[in-house]
């Protein structure tokens, strides 16, 4: 049965974005500004440096608003890292809308992962960070491979392309309301997102589904498939149940870049089996 019980009744966040400068890009994550590959990669591996897309995506109204890099344990790889960009329209930094539309730029220079391209959802109740995927938003890969910086920048137009459908989809999911035994069945498959048997969860599916604040009562499957998202990747949640150690069993955080991306673009593809019928 779904909890009634709301966890915080905190203010919504103030959804008006700042772009973000070099000077505070390059404190949050350093491999950004590399001047060159990481020592050791193969002759065939083209570097292009993430500053050169950050310059293009600027010059065609995409600002940067949100970053992050991985963390990593090899002194080797420090500097070089996969990081991750949230971009914003610059006609919509000020906007008050309950989401925004934004570009994620995904890169390394580690030869750890290519170039990548993906859809962005930002939430202003939550704060949460979306990233759509599925069969309706498919990501654009450029492999570091005779690559120009140009091709990504291009790339960026194929994104807004798909802007439409974002407010189609999203406008799907708040109208497909859910019964309680759809909303527990919703939130027990995406707790398997995160962990590979029940008794591997800290916290039973119906946790899932308690709201944080007054805003996401509502059983609609946007509200429901955003306010179980913020709960498996900002953690903090528990049942009040203790392991064999009598610790207090308690869901942790989703801190790496590729852990939060992944359940993100899982979440996105079954809130849209969810609005097909097919849950």
């Amino acid at each position: 049965m779904e909890s009634n019980m709301i966890l915080s009744t905190a203010t919504t966040t103030n959804f008006k974005a700042d772009a973000l400068s070099d000077d505070q890009l390059k404190t949050a994550a350093p491999s950004i500004f590399a001047n060159g590959p990481m020592t050791g990669l193969s002759s065939r591996y083209t570097f292009v440096p993430t500053t050169e897309i950050v310059a293009g995506l600027r010059a065609k109204d995409w600002l940067p608003v949100d970053v992050e890099q991985q963390r990593v344990r090899t002194a080797t790889r420090f500097g070089f890292q996969k990081h991750l960009i949230r971009f914003r329209r610059a006609d919509q930094m000020q906007t008050l809308d309950e989401w925004n539309a934004e570009l994620v730029l995904t890169n390394s220079h580690d030869a750890g992962c290519a170039y990548l391209l993906e859809v962005g959802i930002y939430r202003r109740l939550c704060a949460n960070g979306l990233v759509a995927g599925g069969d309706s938003f498919e990501a654009i890969r450029f492999r570091h491979a005779c690559l120009k910086a140009d091709e990504v920048v291009q790339g960026s137009y194929r994104i807004l392309e798909y802007l439409p459908r974002v407010g189609a989809q999203i406008d799907r999911f708040r109208n497909r309301p859910l019964d309680s035994r759809e909303a527990l069945a919703f939130a027990g498959r995406a707790l398997a997102l995160r962990y590979d048997a029940p008794n591997q969860a800290p916290i039973q599916p119906e946790t899932l589904l308690a709201p944080r604040r007054l805003e996401d009562e509502s059983n609609d499957l946007w509200t429901v498939f955003n306010r179980v998202g913020e709960h498996l990747i900002c953690g903090g949640l528990t049942d009040h149940r203790r392991d064999r150690a009598s610790r207090l069993r308690t869901m942790r955080s989703l801190r790496g870049i590729d852990s939060k991306l992944t359940l993100n673009r899982a979440l996105w593809s079954l809130a849209e089996q969810t609005a097909n019928g097919s849950n």
